[in-house]
């Protein structure tokens, strides 16, 4: 199977030739609640990684800070744990330096050869601690959101490392879903009756348009499409992108979150996610910018949002569910902070998270909605 050819109805199982198993919802997550019912407008949740060298304190931290619940990744705990080498572990014919650089054999790299997800490596660290710490913590039957690589960016990361491109997205399509399946039936065994929210992390979508990029449009759509067909029977499945990208082909791979940076460059896509909102999807706002200075109060991050939010609905967004559908998170991940950086970060998106509450409250009061 190459990239291009990659087809496949999303939400329904694998096919036997990916050798993928993907949990059913007739079976043991039959009958979960949606992970978006009784979630607040502008729940305040995180981006996949937290700079904490101890696991349970990164645990207990993102049981304490979060609304919606996160499972977060700990690479200052571990380089194992960094976006990339999560996913390598266990795919034949590539391998993980000590300081979290992969290698690839190209005598072994078979993307028909079975991915095997070993949860006692290192790389799964900090999701072990998570899910022990949360099983005796009260929380299941909650949504409970977590991360991992999407498909486009493996593939990049492993053409960088000497794959051939022509069978390069073959393996990072196959190895993203054989861990998403596994790390679902990990949460769903640890935490029965939780909804999951999994979010596919692409930062390499950023350059999608770029003229010499690996993949053309369409085929990067299907590959993240296929990627999410791993996650769907989980609960509900994300994209995630850090940096400007062409929001139109990530919501084009049919994600029910996107999640991206709350910046002004967002302004001309005010249509695409009016029918987004419409068609029930939710939307993570990146509303604090952790790439600078990091203000003190979340008071001129909450400025700049709710000025974009105004330009989205003169351009025809719809006033409340754009409050509604929405969570609150850092630009990207914290994983290169320090942990009293990380704190003061969330203080800030917790305070716009209730700002967007009080809007909401009032917007659906005024209008009637």
């Amino acid at each position: 199977m190459r990239a291009n050819d990659v087809r496949e109805t999303r939400g329904q199982p694998a096919r036997e030739d990916q050798g993928v198993e993907v949990p059913h919802t007739e079976t043991r997550l039959a009958g979960l609640a949606s992970p978006f019912d009784g979630l607040l407008a502008g729940a305040a949740t995180g981006v996949g990684s937290l700079p904490h060298r101890d696991a349970r304190a990164a645990a207990e931290f993102s049981l304490r800070e979060n609304e919606l619940v996160m499972i977060p990744s700990l690479p200052r705990r571990s380089p194992a744990e960094s976006l990339i080498a999560q996913a390598v572990v266990g795919t034949p014919g590539v391998t993980l330096g000590q300081y979290g650089a992969i290698a690839v054999d190209l005598d072994r790299l078979d993307p028909e050869a079975p991915v095997v997800t070993d949860l006692a490596a290192d790389g799964f660290g900090g999701f072990r601690a998570f899910l022990d710490h949360a099983s005796v913590s009260g929380i299941a039957g909650t949504t409970v959101k977590w991360s991992f690589v999407g498909p486009v960016t493996l593939g990049v990361a492993l053409i960088r490392a000497g794959a051939p491109s022509e069978i390069a997205f073959d393996v990072a399509v196959r190895s993203v879903r054989s861990h998403v399946a596994a790390l679902g039936r990990a949460v769903a065994d640890a935490l029965p009756g939780s909804p999951q929210l999994v979010v596919l992390d692409e930062p390499a979508m950023a350059d999608l348009m770029a003229p010499d990029f690996a993949l053309p449009p369409d085929a990067a759509v299907d590959l993240l499409s296929t990627a999410m067909a791993a996650a769907e029977p989980l609960g509900a499945v994300g994209v995630h992108c850090c940096a400007p990208a062409d929001w139109a082909s990530l919501l084009a791979a049919g994600p029910r979150v996107l999640s991206m940076p709350a910046t002004r460059e967002l302004a001309s896509i005010g249509g695409y996610l009016q029918r987004f909102l419409e068609d029930g999807g939710w939307i993570a706002w990146g509303a604090v910018a952790v790439d600078g200075p990091i203000g003190v109060t979340g008071g001129r991050a909450w400025h700049q949002l709710s000025k974009l939010w105004c330009e989205f609905v003169r351009s025809g967004v719809d006033p409340v569910l754009i409050r509604r559908q929405s969570m609150i998170t850092p630009h990207c991940g914290l994983g290169v902070h320090s942990v009293s950086v990380a704190e003061r970060v969330y203080q800030m998106v917790r305070d716009i998270a209730r700002r967007v509450r009080d809007q909401s409250t009032a917007a659906r009061f005024v209008l009637g909605a």
